[in-house]
């Protein structure tokens, strides 16, 4: 068996975690990436035993990074979800955790150079079109990792990596509120259909017969929660102009209630076929501004802060994350200026992944 030897970096960011390449190592030919991108993780065995894959769904992302081809951002950011088992790789959604590791695994690779004890990064979605902006430690003119910063869902404490997202409503559907709707029902069930970051359907969880305080093991064990789940989604993926949604991991489901240990409101986010064992940053951003849109399924679940920006805490299955939504209301209703989260990363193996030749 030949196989081809392709660069990597192998990173922890935020409570994902995976290989990151710069793109000039990979196929340019999408079938071709597809094919590698399935070896390289292993995709085809739940533990994803022949590939680096860590057999769950946030230890199976891929970050494609380039120097940036727009005039705004440094460095352009493609991501991939690559399945655990049914080997097929998206490329629609985005990935916020793995986004935290985007900022220090350019300056590792030399597309970024280092400027201070911190320096900015000017990063371009590919998949969403979003900017955001990371600042990344790099004091003694390298990445920095260690640090006091601790989020939930990742043992210890790291340097703190800031994200200011710009530019996130209405990335994968072209509005906010992609039915035109605040509330709509599908199956009996009233849910709030929102873009923000990351196209979402977001019901409570009462709806379901369910607390919104389950772990994550009684979730994914509740088949007909599951099974219930999915038909929503899928008439509100396309109700929300997405297409047939049955084979995408986007529009991604929520479900809230209300906050039981002092945060703003508790929830729990699904990717979609799983539950999330934390909380997606690009889902955070999304529940946080459906708690703050009057008339949305939140409306009445929670307080809401009087200060903006407004800081909101959501409780998930690990503990808690922090969204500082910077936003107004008008007559046009919510309007997200941007959105802020502290998030930490570490880069924790470098070298070659070896490719098999599949002969194609």
């Amino acid at each position: 068996m030949t196989q081809t030897a392709i660069p990597f970096h192998f990173m922890r960011g935020g409570t994902s975690r995976g290989p990151y390449f710069n793109a000039s190592d990979l196929p340019a030919d999408r079938d071709e990436l597809t094919r590698t991108l399935i070896a390289v993780i292993g995709s085809g065995h739940p533990l994803n035993i022949d590939g680096i894959g860590g057999g769950n769904a946030v230890t199976t992302k891929v970050a494609i990074l380039s120097p940036s081809q727009t005039a705004w951002a440094d460095v352009d950011y493609f991501f991939a979800q690559v399945s655990v088992q049914d080997r097929t790789v998206d490329y629609r959604p985005t990935c916020g955790n793995i986004l935290t590791g985007v900022g220090p695994a350019a300056i590792e690779m030399g597309l970024i150079a280092v400027s201070g004890d911190e320096t900015t990064v000017k990063i371009n979605a590919v998949n969403t079109g979003a900017r955001i902006v990371a600042k990344v430690q790099t004091r003694s003119g390298c990445v920095h990792y260690d640090g006091d910063a601790r989020i939930d869902g990742v043992p210890g404490t790291a340097a703190p990596i800031e994200l200011q997202f710009m530019d996130t409503t209405g990335g994968a559907t072209g509005a906010f509120l992609p039915t035109g709707n605040l509330i709509d029902m599908f199956d009996g069930i009233a849910v709030t259909c929102m873009d923000v970051a990351m196209p979402m359907v977001i019901a409570r969880a009462d709806a379901f017969g369910l607390t919104g305080y389950e772990t994550v093991d009684a979730l994914d064990k509740n088949s007909d929660f599951f099974a219930r789940m999915e038909a929503l989604r899928i008439k509100a993926g396309a109700a929300m102009g997405m297409g047939d949604v049955s084979g995408s991991v986007i529009p991604k489901f929520g479900l809230l209630a209300p906050a039981m240990d002092k945060g703003t409101i508790a929830a729990r986010y699904f990717m979609p076929w799983k539950t999330h064992p934390t909380m997606a940053v690009t889902g955070a951003q999304c529940l946080a501004a459906c708690v703050l849109t009057p008339g949305s399924i939140a409306d009445g679940m929670a307080t809401i802060p009087g200060d903006r920006p407004a800081k909101i805490t959501l409780e998930h299955a690990s503990g808690n994350i922090d969204v500082i939504v910077d936003y107004e209301l008008n007559e046009d209703g919510f309007v997200l200026n941007s959105a802020g989260l502290i998030r930490t990363a570490r880069l924790l193996a470098r070298g070659e992944v070896m490719v098999p030749d599949t002969g194609s």
